[in-house]
């Protein structure tokens, strides 16, 4: 039984004529404000859409791993590089080699960044564990 107010409840007692009518008020739960505005909004719960979307991936930029010239680190050991890092046989290294003597740089191979630092960094260690002056760069494509 509800009394004047929506908020509040009349005992049994103020009903059947009993003196003294008790009011206990009625505990209404509230919403927090986020729920009313999503209660009241059309894209709210239960109309949401669900897609699927597929991650958008590029492609990895890609680095040249060049070998310069120079004056002193003998060719045999500019073709054992080749070989040794970047996998060529002994004819298309020795090409390589004579391409970066002739016009002072050469490409060794086309890789993902991480792969060209790697291959640019053991090949300047090894060069320098065998106190030849070799340099190998890279450069983006």
């Amino acid at each position: 039984m509800t009394g004047k107010f929506s908020n509040q409840r009349v005992s049994r007692a103020a009903v059947t004529g009993a003196t003294e009518p008790r009011v206990v008020p009625r505990l209404v739960p509230r919403m927090a404000d986020d729920d009313r505005k999503r209660r009241n909004d059309p894209g709210g719960p239960g109309t949401a859409v669900i897609t699927k979307t597929k991650p958008q991936t590029k492609r990895p930029s890609m680095y040249r791993v060049l070998i310069l010239n120079d004056d002193y680190t003998p060719m045999e050991f500019v073709v054992h590089v080749l070989e040794r890092f970047f996998g060529r046989d002994h004819e298309a290294a020795t090409r390589i080699m004579l391409h970066v003597h002739h016009h002072g740089i050469g490409e060794c191979g086309v890789y993902t960044y991480e792969v060209a630092e790697t291959k640019v960094t053991q090949v300047m260690d090894f060069a320098r564990k065998h106190q030849h002056p070799l340099q190998c760069v890279m450069e983006k494509k």
